[in-house]
């Protein structure tokens, strides 16, 4: 059973934590977060990019592998499938496919049609049961092709999105996606506070929670940061740790070849990360 990232991520701002979005990827990927959200007890959203969604053959190939693996394993947590920097076309698709969160990344158009777009999808979404997410000031680093600078985003045009009844906004304060380069300025905490003071305390979202260090992460959960999205780490874990099966040349004793074998270091990979993540946001027996 899914649901809408809406309580969720009311009850972390009010109990001051926050919830991962962990991104998936494939079947593995989708596995390990689960089992690791159900035995630490946390929610959890799944984050799925445009990108991410055309390679599982599409968003009704994920909602119902999601929703099968769910009911298969007995996961008891709160499960959101959420769309992750969708375009506008992406999520209609979404709310059709059976998702139960979108998020419209409209930070690239001019704001009057920021504002246009994300009216129509948040009466399409709450029509449907589903949440929604919206982003003012493009996040830096590269997403899906998309890149932007790490702006910092104005609070007034913050307050404007917000004030349309979206259910959580990504606002970016210097954040990036993937891999942070070694002269990066860190978060603007002095726009977050005003962000937040702004929107009239709507749920916040960090995206590229990859790299920033564990004091800033807290600070800025304590600032009203309730949902940090994660996929670069646990793809480098993924990574190191088949790239080390394969390097100690276990693939090639007995039936190490199997992609059941090969795949399992990199999912237990994943799941360590997702555990050190859900432990630093605070969200562990919160379900």
């Amino acid at each position: 059973m899914l649901v809408s990232a809406t309580e969720m991520l009311k009850k972390a701002r009010d109990g001051h934590y926050a919830v991962g979005q962990f991104n998936i990827n494939n079947l593995e990927w989708t596995k390990a977060i689960l089992l690791t959200a159900e035995e630490l007890k946390s929610p959890v959203i799944l984050g799925v990019s445009e990108g991410a969604g055309k390679y599982m053959t599409g968003f009704k190939t994920v909602a119902a592998m999601v929703k099968a693996m769910v009911e298969t394993l007995n996961i008891t947590v709160p499960v959101a499938l959420h769309l992750d920097h969708g375009t506008y076309e992406g999520a209609k698709a979404c709310v059709e496919a059976g998702f139960s969160s979108i998020m419209f990344d409209g930070s690239h158009y001019p704001i009057e049609e920021n504002i246009a777009k994300t009216t129509e999808l948040v009466a399409l979404a709450h029509a449907n049961g589903l949440s929604i997410e919206a982003e003012v000031g493009s996040i830096g680093g590269e997403e899906d092709g998309v890149i932007g600078a790490g702006e910092v985003a104005d609070p007034e045009e913050c307050a404007k999105i917000a004030s349309l009844g979206i259910d959580f906004l990504a606002a970016g304060i210097g954040n990036i996606h993937g891999v942070y380069p070694a002269n990066w300025k860190g978060l603007d905490f002095d726009a977050l506070d005003k962000i937040h003071n702004a929107t009239d305390h709507i749920p916040l979202v960090l995206h590229g929670g990859t790299g920033i260090p564990s004091d800033m992460i807290q600070k800025a959960i304590s600032l009203g940061v309730s949902k940090i999205n994660v996929n670069t780490e646990c793809q480098l874990s993924f990574a190191a740790a088949t790239r080390k099966y394969i390097e100690e040349g276990k693939d090639q004793q007995g039936k190490g070849f199997d992609p059941r074998k090969l795949l399992a270091p990199g999912t237990e990979a994943i799941k360590a990360t997702v555990r050190e993540k859900m432990e630093l946001f605070g969200s562990v027996g919160k379900a």
